[in-house]
């Protein structure tokens, strides 16, 4: 599969897919650890309904997520996400050289009579 195929697939899924297919990715790494669905919460510091809630719908806080990906030892991969600018095209490397100028926008006056 090419890099765009990938690109495609990530744009054209939901939300709760990506949910789901990222739940599916811990799990697998917890299943490599031989860690029970139990053992990983405890160890994590979360409760064994948060984590099944989690492995089977994807919905998890943004703390819980990265106590998950500590315990795992995936700090790593949590930290690179994101990380990287993409650019389209040499004109983005270009514009993204430039040093940005910050503008304010002012408020109007507005005269009281």
């Amino acid at each position: 599969m090419k890099t765009n195929d990938n690109i495609l697939t990530f744009m054209s899924e939901s939300v709760s897919e990506m949910q789901i297919a990222l739940a599916d990715r811990i799990k697998h790494h917890r299943l490599q650890k031989n860690l029970t669905q139990s053992e990983l919460a405890t160890r994590s510091g979360l409760s064994l309904a948060s984590y099944r809630r989690f492995e089977k719908t994807g919905e998890v806080s943004l703390k819980s997520l990265i106590l998950i990906a500590k315990t795992l030892n995936l700090s790593d991969d949590f930290r690179a996400l994101f990380s990287q600018v993409s650019y389209r095209s040499i004109t983005d490397v270009l514009e993204a050289q430039k040093p940005r100028k910050r503008s304010r926008m002012r408020a109007s006056k507005t005269n009281k009579s």
